[in-house]
Protein backbone atom coordinates (compact mmCIF):
# COMPACT_ATOMS: atom_id res chain seq x y z
CA UNK A 1 0.00 0.00 0.00
CA UNK A 2 1.80 3.31 -1.41
CA UNK A 3 1.78 6.27 1.43
CA UNK A 4 -1.24 8.50 0.48
CA UNK A 5 -0.81 12.30 1.28
CA UNK A 6 -3.68 14.42 1.60
CA UNK A 7 -3.77 18.08 1.73
CA UNK A 8 -4.27 19.76 4.94
CA UNK A 9 -5.85 23.57 4.56
CA UNK A 10 -3.09 26.53 4.17
CA UNK A 11 -3.16 29.33 6.33
CA UNK A 12 -5.46 31.70 5.05
CA UNK A 13 -8.42 29.46 4.91
CA UNK A 14 -7.60 27.82 8.33
CA UNK A 15 -7.86 31.79 9.48
CA UNK A 16 -11.41 32.13 7.75
CA UNK A 17 -13.06 29.61 9.64
CA UNK A 18 -13.21 31.64 12.77
CA UNK A 19 -13.60 30.04 16.08
CA UNK A 20 -12.19 26.46 16.08
CA UNK A 21 -12.92 24.23 19.22
CA UNK A 22 -10.55 21.90 20.66
CA UNK A 23 -10.79 18.80 22.75
CA UNK A 24 -8.30 16.81 24.85
CA UNK A 25 -7.89 13.20 23.93
CA UNK A 26 -4.62 12.30 25.80
CA UNK A 27 -2.13 13.77 28.09
CA UNK A 28 1.56 11.50 28.71
CA UNK A 29 3.70 11.97 31.33
CA UNK A 30 7.46 10.94 30.62
CA UNK A 31 10.17 11.17 33.40
CA UNK A 32 13.48 11.73 32.86
CA UNK A 33 15.90 10.35 36.15
CA UNK A 34 18.47 13.31 37.09
CA UNK A 35 20.82 13.48 39.44
CA UNK A 36 18.17 15.19 41.57
CA UNK A 37 15.42 12.97 41.11
CA UNK A 38 12.58 12.72 38.32
CA UNK A 39 12.08 15.54 35.74
CA UNK A 40 8.66 14.95 34.36
CA UNK A 41 7.60 16.50 31.05
CA UNK A 42 4.51 15.58 28.97
CA UNK A 43 2.74 15.73 25.71
CA UNK A 44 -0.71 16.41 24.52
CA UNK A 45 -3.18 15.24 21.74
CA UNK A 46 -5.88 17.77 21.04
CA UNK A 47 -8.89 17.01 18.42
CA UNK A 48 -9.24 20.79 16.44
CA UNK A 49 -12.79 21.55 14.87
CA UNK A 50 -15.30 23.87 13.49
CA UNK A 51 -18.55 21.14 14.15
CA UNK A 52 -18.86 21.73 10.07
CA UNK A 53 -17.03 20.21 8.05
CA UNK A 54 -13.19 21.08 9.32
CA UNK A 55 -11.22 18.68 11.76
CA UNK A 56 -7.57 17.91 12.41
CA UNK A 57 -5.19 17.20 15.37
CA UNK A 58 -2.08 18.54 17.08
CA UNK A 59 0.40 17.31 19.42
CA UNK A 60 2.88 19.19 21.38
CA UNK A 61 5.51 18.55 24.29
CA UNK A 62 6.28 20.87 27.34
CA UNK A 63 7.78 20.50 30.74
CA UNK A 64 4.21 21.93 31.97
CA UNK A 65 0.55 20.33 31.17
CA UNK A 66 -0.96 24.24 30.17
CA UNK A 67 1.61 24.95 27.46
CA UNK A 68 1.72 21.18 25.96
CA UNK A 69 -2.01 21.30 25.30
CA UNK A 70 -1.35 25.31 23.72
CA UNK A 71 1.50 23.82 21.39
CA UNK A 72 -0.75 21.26 20.52
CA UNK A 73 -3.95 23.55 19.77
CA UNK A 74 -1.40 25.79 17.56
CA UNK A 75 -0.56 22.21 15.69
CA UNK A 76 -3.83 21.34 15.28
CA UNK A 77 -4.56 24.49 13.17
CA UNK A 78 -1.82 23.65 11.09
CA UNK A 79 -3.48 19.73 10.49
CA UNK A 80 -6.73 20.32 9.57
CA UNK A 81 -8.70 18.74 6.66
CA UNK A 82 -12.40 19.32 5.02
CA UNK A 83 -14.61 16.75 5.38
CA UNK A 84 -17.31 16.15 2.65
CA UNK A 85 -20.62 15.08 4.16
CA UNK A 86 -23.86 14.29 3.42
CA UNK A 87 -26.92 15.58 5.47
CA UNK A 88 -25.35 14.15 8.88
CA UNK A 89 -23.73 11.56 7.87
CA UNK A 90 -20.70 10.56 5.45
CA UNK A 91 -21.18 9.85 1.66
CA UNK A 92 -19.82 6.16 1.89
CA UNK A 93 -18.19 3.74 3.77
CA UNK A 94 -14.56 3.72 4.15
CA UNK A 95 -11.63 2.35 5.82
CA UNK A 96 -8.53 4.77 7.29
CA UNK A 97 -5.36 3.46 8.34
CA UNK A 98 -2.15 4.36 9.94
CA UNK A 99 0.04 2.31 11.46
CA UNK A 100 -1.07 -0.86 13.09
CA UNK A 101 -4.42 1.05 13.17
CA UNK A 102 -7.53 0.59 10.77
CA UNK A 103 -10.90 2.58 11.49
CA UNK A 104 -13.76 1.25 9.25
CA UNK A 105 -16.78 4.15 8.77
CA UNK A 106 -19.87 3.56 7.79
CA UNK A 107 -22.80 5.64 7.01
CA UNK A 108 -25.49 5.84 9.41
CA UNK A 109 -29.24 6.73 8.96
CA UNK A 110 -30.54 10.38 10.60
CA UNK A 111 -30.94 9.77 14.56
CA UNK A 112 -28.21 6.67 14.84
CA UNK A 113 -25.73 9.05 16.50
CA UNK A 114 -22.40 8.21 17.01
CA UNK A 115 -21.09 5.09 17.35
CA UNK A 116 -17.35 5.00 18.32
CA UNK A 117 -14.98 5.29 20.65
CA UNK A 118 -13.55 8.06 22.76
CA UNK A 119 -10.83 8.95 20.45
CA UNK A 120 -12.60 8.79 17.03
CA UNK A 121 -16.07 9.63 18.53
CA UNK A 122 -13.98 12.95 19.29
CA UNK A 123 -12.70 13.51 16.08
CA UNK A 124 -16.03 12.73 14.73
CA UNK A 125 -17.74 15.10 16.64
CA UNK A 126 -15.50 17.99 15.87
CA UNK A 127 -16.07 17.40 12.41
CA UNK A 128 -19.69 17.72 12.48
CA UNK A 129 -20.37 14.38 11.25
CA UNK A 130 -23.77 13.53 13.30
CA UNK A 131 -24.80 9.77 12.46
CA UNK A 132 -21.96 7.46 11.96
CA UNK A 133 -21.00 3.54 12.70
CA UNK A 134 -17.25 2.89 13.62
CA UNK A 135 -14.89 -0.05 14.64
CA UNK A 136 -11.59 0.27 15.77
CA UNK A 137 -8.97 -2.57 14.67
CA UNK A 138 -5.92 -3.47 15.25
CA UNK A 139 -3.78 -0.95 17.57
CA UNK A 140 -6.18 1.28 20.00
CA UNK A 141 -3.17 3.52 20.22
CA UNK A 142 -5.13 7.19 20.41
CA UNK A 143 -2.80 8.79 18.27
CA UNK A 144 -2.78 6.44 15.30
CA UNK A 145 -6.78 6.11 16.21
CA UNK A 146 -6.88 9.50 15.35
CA UNK A 147 -4.42 9.76 12.42
CA UNK A 148 -6.53 6.49 11.22
CA UNK A 149 -9.78 8.20 11.75
CA UNK A 150 -8.39 11.38 9.53
CA UNK A 151 -7.09 9.32 6.83
CA UNK A 152 -10.59 7.85 6.55
CA UNK A 153 -12.40 11.27 6.18
CA UNK A 154 -9.82 13.19 4.34
CA UNK A 155 -10.01 10.29 1.77
CA UNK A 156 -13.88 10.63 1.64
CA UNK A 157 -15.89 11.72 -1.96
CA UNK A 158 -18.83 13.32 -2.40
CA UNK A 159 -21.36 11.69 -5.48
CA UNK A 160 -20.71 15.17 -7.47
CA UNK A 161 -16.80 15.25 -6.72
CA UNK A 162 -16.11 11.92 -8.59
CA UNK A 163 -19.19 12.68 -11.00
CA UNK A 164 -16.89 15.88 -11.94
CA UNK A 165 -13.92 14.45 -11.35
CA UNK A 166 -14.76 11.43 -14.24
CA UNK A 167 -16.89 13.60 -16.33
CA UNK A 168 -19.59 10.69 -16.14
CA UNK A 169 -23.37 10.69 -14.51
CA UNK A 170 -23.67 7.94 -11.43
CA UNK A 171 -26.47 6.31 -11.02
CA UNK A 172 -28.44 5.65 -7.40
CA UNK A 173 -28.52 2.32 -6.50
CA UNK A 174 -31.09 0.65 -4.03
Amino acid sequence: MSKERFQFLDRAEAEKLGELKEERIKVNRSAKVVKGGRRFSFSALTVVGNQDGVVGYGFGKAKEIPMAMQKAFKDGKKHLVRVPRVETTIPHEIEGRFGASKVRLVPAAAGTGIIAGGTVRAVLELAGVKDVLTKAYGSTNPINLVKATLNGLARLRRREDVEALRDVRLEVQN
